[in-house]
Order: C-alpha cells, then sequence, then structure tokens
C-alpha cells in the first residue's frame, strides 16, 4: 500500500477514543449520525475506500463485494461475528477479513448469565409490578419463580463464551451440559464437570435451561428448528445472546404462546430489530436490543483491535485477527 494514509470508512458511530485514534492514523470517514447505511451507502463507500470497518448491521453481500473498487482490500469488522459478510466473495476478490474476538467473551457471559437468572426469577415481571404501582405488599404467592441451583443447563457451542458462561453457572450451582462439533478438552471438562452430549436432540429434550452460544453460520440457521424446540421440556427455559437466525422465532412465539416453554431471555433476534410481536406481549419472555456486548471497556477494546488490524495490514504484514473460511 502506498505511503499516503489509507481511506479506512466506518459504517457507524464508534466510540470518541476509537474515532479521535483513526483519524490520527488514517484518512478516517466516519458516520456521526450513526444511521445505519443503506446499500448504495454501503456501495459508495466500498467503490472508494481501501478499509472498509462495518458492524454487525451492514450487510457485506457477494453483489457488494463484486462491485467493490480495486483500493478496497481489507474489511475490517468491527465485532467477533462475521456472518454479516460473504467469505467466499472477499476470498474471491483478494480482500482479506478481520474481526475481534477474544474481548467480548467476558461481557457477553455475564449477560447470558443475567437472562439465565432473570426468566426463572421473574426478575422482569417483578420490576414491572413495582413500577406500574399496582404492588400491594408481600405475598406467599407473588410471582413464584423456579429456583436456578441444582438444575441442568445445556450449553449449545462450547465456545470461549460458552466456556466462560460454565464457569459462571457452576458457581450457581448448575449443572453444566453442552453439545459442540467436537468435546473440548478434558482437563476444561474435568474443570466444569461438564457433560458432553453428541445429540443436540438429546441435550434439548432433558434440560431445564438451554443457552444458545453457537456462532451463526450456514450450518447453524435455525439450528433450533421448531422440530427441535418441541423437544425442549415445558418447564424449561432458552436463552440466547448469539445471533437471533440460530432459533426459528416464529415457531418460539407459537410455543410460548402454547405454554410448551417456559420462557425465554433473548438479546438477538431472527429480523433485528423487528420483534415476534408475540414474544414482545409475553410476560414470560425478558427481550434485550442486542446488549450482550455493550460495555464501555468491550467497545473499547474492539475498537483497539480493529485500528491494530488495520495499522498490521497497511505495515504489509499479515493481520492478527484474520478471518478463515476454515475456521467456521
Amino acid at each position: 500500500m502506498s505511503s499516503t494514509k489509507p481511506v479506512v470508512i466506518v459504517t457507524r458511530k464508534l466510540p470518541e477514543a476509537t474515532e479521535a485514534r483513526m483519524q490520527e492514523l488514517f484518512d478516517t470517514r466516519l458516520n456521526d449520525d450513526d444511521a445505519p447505511m443503506s446499500n448504495a451507502d454501503l456501495m459508495a463507500a466500498m467503490q472508494s475506500a481501501d478499509v472498509l470497518v462495518p458492524t454487525v448491521t451492514d450487510y457485506i453481500s457477494a453483489d457488494l463485494i463484486a462491485q467493490a473498487g480495486e483500493r478496497l482490500k481489507l474489511i475490517a469488522n468491527y465485532g467477533n461475528g462475521v456472518d454479516n459478510i460473504d467469505l467466499p466473495a472477499a476470498r474471491e476478490r483478494g480482500i482479506s477479513v478481520t474481526n475481534t474476538p477474544g474481548v467480548l467473551t467476558e461481557d457477553t457471559a455475564d449477560m447470558t448469565m443475567a437472562l439465565l437468572l432473570a426468566v426463572p426469577r421473574r426478575i422482569s415481571e417483578g420490576a414491572r409490578l413495582l413500577h406500574s404501582g399496582d404492588w400491594k405488599g408481600w405475598s406467599p404467592t407473588l410471582l413464584p419463580g423456579r429456583r436456578i441451583w441444582g438444575k441442568q443447563l445445556g450449553i449449545v457451542g462450547m465456545g470461549r463464551i460458552g466456556t466462560a458462561l460454565a464457569r459462571r453457572a457452576r458457581g450457581f450451582g448448575l449443572e453444566i451440559h453442552y453439545h459442540n462439533r467436537r468435546p473440548v478438552h478434558p482437563d476444561v471438562e474435568d474443570e466444569l464437570e461438564a457433560t458432553y452430549w453428541e445429540s443436540l436432540d438429546q441435550m434439548l429434550s432433558r434440560m431445564d435451561i438451554i443457552s444458545v452460544n453457537c456462532p451463526r453460520t450456514p450450518a447453524t440457521f435455525h439450528l433450533l428448528s421448531r422440530r427441535r424446540l418441541e423437544l425442549i421440556q415445558p418447564h424449561a427455559y432458552l436463552v440466547n445472546t448469539s445471533r437471533g437466525e440460530v432459533i426459528d422465532e416464529r415457531a418460539l412465539g407459537d410455543l410460548i404462546d402454547a405454554g410448551k416453554i417456559a420462557g425465554a431471555g433473548l438479546d438477538v433476534f431472527e429480523h433485528e430489530p423487528a420483534v415476534d410481536p408475540r414474544l414482545l406481549a409475553s410476560d414470560n419472555v425478558l427481550l434485550l436490543p442486542h446488549l450482550s456486548s455493550a460495555t464501555v471497556e468491550g467497545r473499547h477494546e474492539m475498537g483497539e483491535k480493529v485500528i491494530v488490524n488495520i495499522r498490521a495490514f497497511v505495515d504489509g504484514h499479515k493481520p492478527p485477527d484474520r478471518v478463515l473460511e476454515t475456521m467456521f
């Protein structure tokens, strides 16, 4: 790349410190109003940038990549998941893709644990009752929830976040079970006293709480299909902080409505920002607007990783967080 500063186009508003540092280092074009870019805006950006910094809200399709300018050589994703980027198309065009792994693990595990506690104990229902002004005082039958201690937690996807969740859940007395493409290292399994289930169907049918922590890939789209959701016991709870598309949201709404799943805690949705109205209306469902990774520290560290990846690439080195199709 030439000695002039590379043109870096950022699709959403990032933390102030991150933007300031990027402006020092690169010829950076920012999105000051934070409005998601349209396809036309993305196409214009990709035709003039050396580096594009998208987020989860930007779908970088094969069509957009095919029309990208010759200058575009790096897509430095501000986020861990890269299901918003067509990786094969990027490879065909010789465009490298990076992400921000590792820095969101603990934050996402914290939020998953919060949902896992909040839904069975009916915390959001209690808060709504108090704020409504209708609370008449303590009662033996007021909003009884379910005990967490001693229950079986089934984790779908035992990567960094799933493992971090398991460590937290052990402290709350939960039994750890998991389904993964392959078993984790025996030392990790022993530490967590975790049980591996090769069959996802069998695990779903036996758990008290299920947490979805796998990445969104073609293989995990609707991994929790209607058929699989129907295997979940009526007293069980479902938590998802990974990607909305992993769950058939319409089917989940049907089962929640019918009382065939006790409740759910969801931070991600299949058609964000749209949410199934039945889930919005249900007292048994706690919904959050994709906040799992939203900490001051996490957002700052994501920005640092983006900058490191861009600088390495500009200096002619392989970026440390380069994403390859074979990783998924």
